[in-house]
Order: C-alpha cells, then structure tokens, then sequence
C-alpha cells in the first residue's frame, strides 16, 4: 500500500509539472500562422515574413497587430516602390513595425479611448531609428460613429497628422497575448523615407566598456570578451533591440562550488551568457509591467521554444527573475540607450536546462495565458460583405489554430491523467 501510494503522489506532479511550462508553450507565437486561414490578408503576411518582422513577432507577448488587406496594400504607392532596387529593405521593415502595437488591446479597450487619443508605443520605436517618440501612434475613438482611428504622429508638438487608417474588424485573438485588427491603409511614420538609403545608425553603445564603466561587473566584462557572444548581442540589438541581464562580482563569487560556470565547454558558457538576454528593448517601466512572466531568451531561439526560459515578476516593488533553480533580483540600472538596456542582478542565471531541474524557488504565478483564437463580436465599421469568400467557411464562428488545439488537447490529456490517478 505505501508503495502504491508513493506512485499515486509522484504520478500526481507529472501533470502539475507539465501545466507549469504551458506559458512557455504559449510565448512563442508564429504570426503568419494565425493570419493563414485569411487570404485577404495573404500579401500582408507574406511582407512580414521577407521583411523579417514576423521573426521579431516570435519571441514577443502581449502585442496588437494591424493588418492591411490585400485590396487596399495592393492600391499603396508604398508597396510599389518598395519593389524597386532602390528602396531600403529596413525602411520597410520599419513600416511593418510600425503596425505592431506593442501592447494587448480588445474591442472593448478601443472603445474606451476618448476622441482626442491615447498614445501606444509600436515595434518601431525598439529600433532606435525612430526619432523622439515619433515611433508611436495615437489611437483614438468617436463615439457618435463608432469609428476607432490609428494615427501617425507629426513634429509640431507631437500631436497626429493625417497620415491614418481605420480599423475596420478584430481578426483573431489570443486572449492576454496577441490582437489582429485589420485597418484600411497602411500608415507611414512621421518623416518616413522609403527610397533612403540603407544604413543603420551605430548603436553608440559599447556593452563590454559600459559594463567596466559600471565599476561591479568586471568579471562578466571579461567572460563576455573572452567568448565572443558580445558581438552577437549588439548584432541583435539592431533589430527590436535586446535586454541584458548581468550578474555583480559578488554574485559570481557567490557560486556553489557544484555550479562552475568557468569548467563548462565553450557552447555551454555561449548558452548560459544567452539565457541572460531577452530579445526584446525593455526599459525598466516595461520590464516592471511585463504582463507574461515567462520569457524566451537568445538561448532559446537555439534551443527551442519552451526551453531557456526566465520567469519574470515585481516583488516588493523590484523586479525578480527565476530560473527554477535560482531568483535573482535587479539591483541597478547600468545603461539604458535605446536598443539596448543593461540591468545589474544579484545572482547569476543558472539554466535548469544545465545545471539541473530539481526546482528550489517557487515559480511566480503565471499570467493568465493564451487560450484557443476566439472570434470577435461584430466588428468594427466593417462594410457588408467585405471579406465575402475570402473566409473560410465557419470561421466567423470559430478559429482553429494549431497552437489553440495543442493547448486544448494537451489540457484534456493531462486532466484524465489526473483523473485516473485520483480514482
């Protein structure tokens, strides 16, 4: 009988332990697979996939999407001169960022903005490239004719312009994570030039010298150099910009004698360096307000999703992050320059993945996560007809998403395991 009920306990945490990664599962969205049952919205998509944004998309939660339908992206003059050897690849890539929103938004929170506006910082702004907080778009709503409207921002007083677009319906959504609203135009930041030149600014950020500036991380200053992944970091930078997490001295001093990180082979060192960056530009209010707490890291887009993952939180007022085998806390600040922000922590990050899965810390409780595509209400100010045959049939009533089901299917399967242990 003791045997037997030792079995049952240890039968009961496998699915318990299971139900603990599902966030991870979820943080990794592939954003031309939701837009793929449209085919109104196939051009758009497929730009998102040459232009690489689709990629920045993967690796980021809580977002709201613009799409433009084929009909009015196929009528922009931008569209067209894109396709000339002159244009700049980045500058419309830019673009697309400029239509990802950079926070989860309903039906419901569109309605509540007033008429003058609310301000909502875009993909674009992470680059580095957008000038002041010309990088953002002022949404706003009227009331008397239920009209919700994306602006662009213009230079005098950084009030909108007339570059914009209206929304026209809520495509799918992804409850707490990701929004597809389709508008009908594409909107232009400010000043916007697509035939310039290509060139990225410089990032005028050295890590390895503002880390020996800081004056308390010489020893991750040297580990950085040493293994060559600096150069990686500010190569990634350039896209949405990345977040970097490094340890004190004191917290490498402070290593258990069974985690030496200096007698790891050099791609296991490459890995744990890895898992300290969110490739993401999260400045401290952000990273304080993160509404999924489970994060991917540069290791996880070597390794795969769901793996090399940090669990993000505000406790007492800072912000924790645990490995599963370690919480280290945000101690200070050491550059904040846009793409790139460096944050002093108190522990070095131990992947679990590596140094072992025995938990010792109590993970913080998720948020709550992404469940199946679900539809949305009627929508907004759409003319009748409009999509016509370009929806599939059914899916005004529901939305099949292969992340959706495996999340259902995965649920069902681990609630009757449960069940038949209990019984």
């Amino acid at each position: 009988m003791a045997i037997s009920l030792c079995i049952s306990r240890f039968t009961l945490l496998i699915p318990i332990y299971l139900l603990s990664y599902l966030p991870a599962f979820i943080s990794a969205v592939n954003i031309t697979h939701l837009l793929s049952p449209y085919p109104d919205l196939s051009d758009f998509s497929d730009l998102l996939s040459t232009t690489n944004v689709a990629d920045d998309l993967s690796h980021r939660t809580s977002i709201t999407l613009l799409a433009v339908p084929n009909s009015f992206l196929r009528s922009s003059n931008l569209i067209r001169r894109s396709s000339s050897s002159s244009s700049s690849s980045t500058n419309v890539a830019d673009v697309f960022r400029y239509h990802v929103l950079l926070q989860y938004i309903t039906v419901h929170d569109l309605r509540r903005y007033p008429p003058s506006g609310k301000l909502i910082t875009t993909l674009f702004q992470t680059t580095g490239r957008a000038a002041d907080t010309f990088g953002s778009v002022n949404v706003t709503h009227n009331p008397d004719t239920d009209t919700t409207t994306i602006r662009s921002l213009s230079a005098d007083s950084q009030t909108p312009n007339n570059n914009n677009a209206t929304v026209i319906s809520l495509v799918v959504t992804l409850p707490y994570n990701v929004s597809i609203f389709t508008v009908n135009s594409l909107i232009l930041p400010y000043g916007f030039d697509l035939m310039a030149a290509e060139s990225r600014p410089p990032l005028g950020l050295n890590i390895t010298k503002a880390l020996i500036d800081g004056h308390n991380f010489n020893v991750v200053a040297s580990i950085l150099s040493a293994s060559g992944v600096v150069q990686e970091f500010e190569s990634e930078a350039g896209g949405a910009g990345i977040t970097l997490f490094v340890p004190t001295d004191d917290a490498f001093a402070d290593l258990p004698a069974t985690a030496n990180f200096q007698s790891l082979p050099a791609d296991k060192k490459a890995d744990v360096l890895r898992f300290h960056v969110l490739h993401s530009y999260y400045p401290l209010g952000s990273l304080e307000s993160i509404v999924n707490p489970v994060q991917p890291t540069l290791a996880t887009e070597d390794k795969g999703a769901g793996s090399f993952t940090l669990n993000i939180s505000r406790v007492n007022g800072s912000v924790a992050i645990s490995t599963g085998i370690v919480e280290a806390s945000v101690t200070q600040t050491v550059s904040d320059q846009n793409p790139i922000a460096i944050f002093g922590i108190s522990k070095v990050l131990l992947p679990k993945e590596i140094f072992g899965k025995k938990e010792t810390v109590v993970d913080a409780p998720a948020a709550a996560g992404a469940q199946s595509p679900v539809m949305s209400p009627p929508p907004l100010n759409s003319p009748p007809g409009f999509y016509g045959q370009s929806w599939p049939p059914g899916l005004r009533e529901e939305v099949h998403s292969t992340a959706g089901v495996g999340i259902v299917n995965l649920g069902l399967l681990l609630c009757t395991g449960l069940l038949y242990v209990l019984i």
